[in-house]
């Protein structure tokens, strides 16, 4: 340290400068990113990794990427393109977000949920933008039990979750029935819809006097031919 023309003796113990640190040590993005690359060069995993990751694999349906794939181009056009077939063509082209993104943006007519699409090679900024997709899937409806997670379609880990959290997002646009959904409608199940009944008070409080059928009926009820409790039932024959 110089003050003045003066060197300090204790010149070696001073911390470095912040600028002499690694970049990612100071900017979080960056960090982020040399973690995500980590992660995407990560080896093949073996012994009861590999048993658990080989599991998972087998849920992955091969028809049913078929028919999201057919689902979402008809949904948001030719523009998205159209991936290579199988699993890995599959996770490739809705890797960084983009696609995702424009298929929860076209199943609204007004304001839309993600209001920037820009694809990047910046691994923190594709995780970033599925982040956004799933954020809007959960605000349109899709529960969190049919939510897939960031690293299950980034790193690969679980596509098959990736595409329960699709036909979630597509049986709820078909029970939606709002216009927005293209496509043909007998891909996706439609979901059970609340039918709620309000009733009045005095309608509540007259039906605490009704025995209901399930119960059986006291119509015409009696205790003759009963016997006193303790004593044995007498049987006679005719």
């Amino acid at each position: 340290m110089v003050f003045h023309g003066v060197t300090s003796k204790f010149d070696h113990l001073q911390p470095p400068l912040l600028t002499s640190r690694p970049r990612e040590w100071w900017c979080p993005d960056i960090k982020m990113a040399a973690q995500g690359a980590g992660m995407a060069n990560k080896g093949p995993s073996y012994g009861l990794s590999r048993q658990v990751q080989d599991k998972i694999d087998k849920k992955y349906d091969p028809e049913l990427e078929q028919r999201l794939v057919e689902w979402i181009i008809a949904q948001c056009g030719s523009g998205v393109g159209k991936p290579a077939d199988g699993k890995q063509g599959f996770q490739d082209w809705l890797k960084d977000g983009c696609v995702l993104s424009e298929l929860i943006n076209s199943l609204h007519d007004g304001d839309k949920p993600v209001k920037k699409i820009q694809s990047s090679p910046m691994a923190f900024k594709q995780m970033e933008q599925v982040s956004q997709f799933l954020n809007a899937a959960e605000a349109y409806g899709v529960t969190k039990t049919d939510m897939f997670q960031t690293v299950d379609l980034w790193e690969g880990k679980d596509l098959a979750a990736v595409q329960r959290t699709l036909m979630a997002l597509g049986s709820l646009a078909v029970t939606k029935n709002d216009g927005t959904f293209r496509g043909n409608p007998d891909w996706f199940f439609k979901k059970a819809q609340e039918n709620r009944r309000d009733f009045s008070d005095d309608q509540m409080k007259s039906g605490k006097h009704v025995i209901g059928l399930q119960m059986g009926s006291n119509k015409g009820a009696s205790q003759a031919g009963m016997t006193g409790y303790g004593r044995p039932r007498q049987i006679i024959n005719n």
